[in-house]
């Protein structure tokens, strides 16, 4: 018997919208542009998903020294992302509808747990008409310690009234799996572009391949 799970929170990138392949072209090309490689890219992006700007200046810097100066490059690769979105507008995962409005149905409690800021977060919910589906949303500018510290899963818990133990946390990052584990949620693993890996395995309840196996929670 399942336990009486009566919660859910969502990552948003790369779990509802089909945004961090975007990103991760995004931060690939500024990369390169600094003369790093795309292997060496795919692991900067990887270790960067799900991060804060904190913990990703500290990856960056790893790559490209300590005096690298990470605000513009960071500012010029959210640039090139939002060029993008305005031009092509924003995908969502396959099935993310479907699933969200079964688990509305059902009276499960939801809410969003974001490192994005508030404004761009409530603008792409909003966008990819989403955002009516969510009781709480927290997101990275409203949290001291983001990911991969398990602060933002206790908020959104906090916010939605509920146990952490009561509650499902929907992730596609490392960062994001850390996050919720840590937070005591029962930690789902949807695979993206990261792969799972010998933390993620360690870490999560779950790992499904498409969103809709987390009903089988519910």
């Amino acid at each position: 018997m399942n336990p009486p799970y009566n919660a859910v929170v969502f990552d948003m990138d790369g779990v509802l919208t089909d945004t961090e392949k975007v990103y991760r072209q995004c931060w690939t090309m500024n990369g390169m542009s600094e003369g790093l490689t795309a292997q060496q890219m795919k692991a900067v992006c990887d270790r960067l998903a799900g991060g804060t700007r904190a913990t990703n200046a500290l990856v960056v810097k790893e790559y490209l020294g300590e005096d690298f100066d990470y605000i513009p490059f960071r500012k010029k690769t959210m640039d090139m992302f939002q060029e993008y979105i305005d031009e092509h507008g924003i995908d969502l995962k396959s099935n993310v509808v479907s699933t969200l409005t079964e688990l509305k149905r059902r009276g499960v409690k939801m809410a969003l747990a974001t490192s994005t800021d508030r404004q761009k977060a409530v603008d792409r919910l909003t966008r990819t008409g989403l955002i009516d589906f969510f009781d709480e949303t927290v997101c990275g500018d409203e949290i001291e310690k983001g990911k991969p510290h398990p602060d933002i899963y206790l908020k959104a818990c906090e916010k939605l009234k509920v146990s952490p133990d009561r509650a499902v946390a929907v992730e596609d990052s490392v960062n994001g799996v850390i996050s919720a584990s840590d937070a005591g949620l029962c930690t789902v693993m949807v695979v993206d572009l990261i792969k799972p890996n010998d933390t993620t395995n360690e870490r999560t309840d779950k790992t499904c391949y498409n969103i809709k196996e987390i009903l089988e929670l519910f």
